[in-house]
């Protein structure tokens, strides 16, 4: 079993910064790719970033140049960093990881996520 935390997330003003953090946990024997979506109220979940193992990168089109997607592989933690904040970014945001773990049955891969970290960017 794997879980997938978030942390990071809570109230910015326009132009300001967040970081946030999601550290996967578990009997994991590796990491795919790691990445971030976000819903806003009203709207479907859209990708906002994604980092492959190699570290390759993904932006959705309304972060580039303003968010950094990164990750540590020693401490199964995927970040993202946040500038230049709009009241548009306001939302709940997951993480997401495909990772290869160990369980009684043996070895299994899953597309795990968390349970939501919320952004709110408002003066």
């Amino acid at each position: 079993q794997v879980q997938l935390v978030e942390s990071g997330g809570g109230l910015a003003q326009p132009g300001g910064s967040l970081r946030l953090s999601c550290k996967a946990s578990g009997n994991i024997f590796s990491i795919g790719t790691m990445g971030w979506h976000r819903q806003a109220p009203g709207k479907q979940r859209e990708l906002v970033a994604v980092i492959t193992s190699g570290e390759s990168t993904n932006y959705g089109d309304s972060v580039k140049g303003r968010f950094t997607i990164s990750r540590d592989n020693a401490k199964n933690t995927v970040y993202l960093q946040m500038n230049s904040l709009k009241p548009e970014d306001t939302a709940v945001y997951y993480c997401n990881a495909n990772v290869l773990f160990g369980q009684a049955t043996g070895v299994a891969r899953a597309n795990a996520w968390g349970q939501g970290t919320l952004v709110t960017v408002s003066s």
